[in-house]
């Protein structure tokens, strides 16, 4: 059975934890000279890294800033690598929260609540007949509509905001250089 990341105050900042999953990407680098950034390391925990990525695949498809950041990375890189991308800023959003004790900001409680009452009722936990939970806001439709459209707004505000930013120049080949 693997063992959860443990105790979050072991991680002095969120590439600790980063790191300790193994998703930051190596770097070769030797001197003065440019640096390498290859493939992710794939030091530590591997399955808590294969549930991040699989995380990270769902965060893809749900409306929000994480599928924002996903699709800017895939329309650049590739799906894949923008998956681990993704699952690395999960990592980093999870340092953010367990060390600050707060809630992930753009949830949506309906969903979550329905989420959490679908596993207490596979976990054989008792059914409270004739009172509403807090997972019936979830069937109204109006209280669904209204979660999802604040997700999707902070999704488009993200996509906003980093389609203003300036792609970097492509460098010079050493080839050009040499002949000037």
């Amino acid at each position: 059975m693997p063992r959860p990341i443990g105790d979050i105050r072991r991680f002095g900042d969120p590439q600790r934890l980063v790191a300790y999953l193994g998703l930051n990407p190596s770097v070769r680098q030797s001197g003065e000279g440019p640096a390498y950034h290859g493939r992710i390391t794939k030091q530590g925990r591997g399955h808590a890294r294969g549930m991040l990525v699989e995380a990270a695949w769902a965060a893809a498809r749900s409306p929000g800033p994480l599928r924002a950041f996903y699709k800017r990375i895939a329309s650049r890189r590739g799906k894949h690598i923008a998956a681990v991308a993704t699952a690395r800023k999960l990592a980093k959003i999870i340092w953010h929260m367990l060390s600050k004790n707060a809630d992930y900001i753009w949830a949506r409680p309906a969903l979550l609540a329905r989420k959490f009452r679908s596993v207490e009722l596979r976990a054989g936990l008792p059914t409270s007949h004739a009172r509403r939970g807090t997972a019936f806001d979830y069937n109204i439709p109006a209280k669904r509509a209204e979660e999802r459209s604040r997700v999707e707004k902070a999704e488009a505000a993200y996509a906003a905001e980093t389609s203003r930013w300036r792609t970097r120049p492509e460098r010079q080949k050493a080839v050009e250089k040499a002949a000037e």
